[in-house]
């Protein structure tokens, strides 16, 4: 698994901030309109409060953030210099990403060419050869441009129509592609790490689905039982669900090497990704019969246990499908009573990705708090429909005040459920205080990438600076990284403060105190934080130096 112990700093140290620098980012902090920083002592408005509800106030603007925000003030009718500013802005983790939908759907191609595999001419979907009739083979998109465009078009939401049935062409394109990605897991990891890296991001959890076919034999070798005490009695005895954990490690092993060799890790040439700090989260497919999601839970949580590779669970398909909408509170139980089993295990939860019109009222009304309060979920995806669930204030305020984070793809609400713009309950959420980080989802699918999102969520609701900086913190805050955070108390609600280790020592420095480099040392999570911190750091003295953004 690539940086299984994350590096503790960048891969090229920083020299120490000279005195030079420091007059330089003052001087620049003097030509400055008085409103962009809060004056000495005085600290700026928490953001996304709207109507100046309260909020604890935020760290004084540091001289290097002012000089940030003032150029992107600046430049926010320039499109060239905003994507040039977004694209080297630092951006945190990418917490929500299913893997076989974050690869490029070019790349899909070439290696269901590779493969020698065909595809379906009526359905656009790949299967295995030899290519017999209403088939072709899946190498001829190298040569025939329309073929490979039509294959783009149905892999992905590439021209896909205003007003067409986004829900269903998204949800569908895996199962046209699905018949390629299921034999590279590493290979795909070598482009996702690659683009997560390329985007100025430190760490990546991405979705899988381990030992699936071994999961579903034993689920249907152990049948269904509502009491899930004796059900996973009956899926351990005799080490069968430990025999599945282990292939699930086998696969994970298989999958480093591949993506080592495709990386080049081992070389003087390696690619970006192999800096990357990466951890795999396990898929539980929701539509599947009672006995399978239950089996893939206790199999992606007996995995976070006994292999740090992987995080948690999260559950995965369509939440409006018919059999995801009757077993929902069931599921919620299930993973109620393994959390009691697999204390270890996080849980992250695609929950309230739906909207009126899509399920019926009553559906609307309770999926987000059971998630939170019976699964008791660690982090929610998507969580769209808020303001439709059951004493939806009691949700947000619960979630906030056990710093539930929602993970938030603009884009792929977007195309899935039309929801955007003050539609989304983006800024609901930042109001009651709700971590918040954005994510890709299916960046692959979607034709983004996290530098979109980010600009997005900038421009839609009049982000500064300072406020996407702490979206990039929170996103490697609430990572399921072991180990101290860099930060003190609640961020989102107090601000990012550092916490006494490190509290003076600057991002950055080749010299640190004995204390925080005792915290990097032993924890995984304030490494790649601090790997952040230095990568503003050096960010804003580009900024000052009028390098980026212009």
């Amino acid at each position: 698994m690539i940086n299984s112990v994350p590096p503790q700093e960048p891969n090229r140290p920083a020299p120490r901030r000279t005195s030079r620098r420091r007059a330089l980012l003052v001087a620049a902090l003097c030509l400055l309109p008085a409103a962009v920083a809060a004056p000495a002592g005085q600290a700026s408005a928490a953001p996304g409060a709207p109507g100046g509800s309260a909020a604890a106030p935020r760290p004084v603007a540091t001289a290097g953030e002012a000089v940030a925000a003032a150029r992107l003030a600046a430049i926010r009718n320039d499109p060239a210099a905003l994507q040039n500013f977004f694209r080297a802005l630092p951006k945190g983790g990418e917490l929500h990403n299913h893997l076989s939908g974050a690869v490029t759907t070019e790349y899909l191609i070439e290696l269901a060419a590779e493969d020698g595999l065909c595809v379906d001419t009526k359905t656009m979907t790949a299967v295995t050869p030899p290519c017999g009739p209403g088939t072709r083979p899946a190498a001829d998109a190298r040569t025939d441009t329309a073929f490979r465009d039509a294959l783009v078009r149905a892999w992905s939401m590439q021209d896909f129509p205003a007003g067409g049935n986004g829900h269903d062409h998204f949800f569908d394109t895996f199962g046209k592609f699905g018949e390629v990605t299921w034999r590279h897991r590493g290979k795909l990891l070598a482009e996702v790490a690659d683009s997560v890296a390329e985007q100025n991001q430190f760490y990546l959890e991405t979705m899988v689905s381990p030992a699936s076919e071994s999961a579903k034999k034993l689920a249907a070798e152990v049948g269904w039982d509502a009491d899930l005490a004796r059900m996973h009695d009956k899926l351990v005895a005799g080490g069968k669900l430990d025999k599945v954990v282990a292939e699930a490690r086998k696969e994970a092993d298989d999958g480093d090497a591949e993506f080592r060799t495709a990386a080049r890790c081992a070389t003087d040439t390696p690619r970006p990704g192999c800096e990357l700090t990466v951890r795999w989260i396990s898929q539980v497919s929701r539509g599947s019969s009672n006995e399978r999601v239950f089996t893939q839970m206790a199999l992606g949580m007996r995995l976070a246990e006994a292999d740090p590779r992987f995080v948690a669970v999260n559950l995965v398909q369509p939440e409006d499908w018919d059999t995801s909408l009757a077993n929902y509170r069931t599921q919620m139980r299930m993973l109620q009573y393994l959390r009691g089993v697999y204390p270890k295990a996080h849980v992250t939860l695609h929950a309230g990705e739906l909207w009126p019109g899509l399920v019926k009222p009553e559906h609307l009304t309770f999926h987000i708090g059971e998630a939170v309060n019976t699964a008791r979920a660690e982090r929610i995806g998507h969580g769209v429909d808020l303001v439709h669930e059951d004493d939806w204030q009691r949700v947000a305020d619960t979630m906030a005040a056990r710093r539930i984070a929602v993970e938030v793809p603009f884009t792929s609400n977007a195309q899935i459920l039309g929801v955007k713009g003050a539609d989304h309950p983006f800024e609901t959420y930042r109001a009651h205080g709700v971590p918040v980080v954005l994510a890709t989802d299916d960046p692959g699918v979607s034709r983004i990438d996290i530098t979109h999102e980010y600009r997005y969520a900038s421009e839609t609701y009049d982000l500064g600076y300072r406020e996407l900086k702490d979206l990039a913190r929170a996103s490697l805050e609430y990572a399921f990284l072991p180990g101290a955070s860099i930060w003190q108390g609640n961020p989102t609600r107090d601000g990012y403060r550092l916490a006494g280790a490190c509290r003076h020592d600057e991002p950055g420095s080749e010299r640190l105190r004995p204390a925080c480099r005792r915290l990097l040392d032993a924890s995984p999570k304030a490494a790649v934080e601090w790997r952040q911190e230095a990568a503003f750091d050096a960010f804003e003295r580009r900024i000052a130096l009028g390098t980026v953004g212009g």
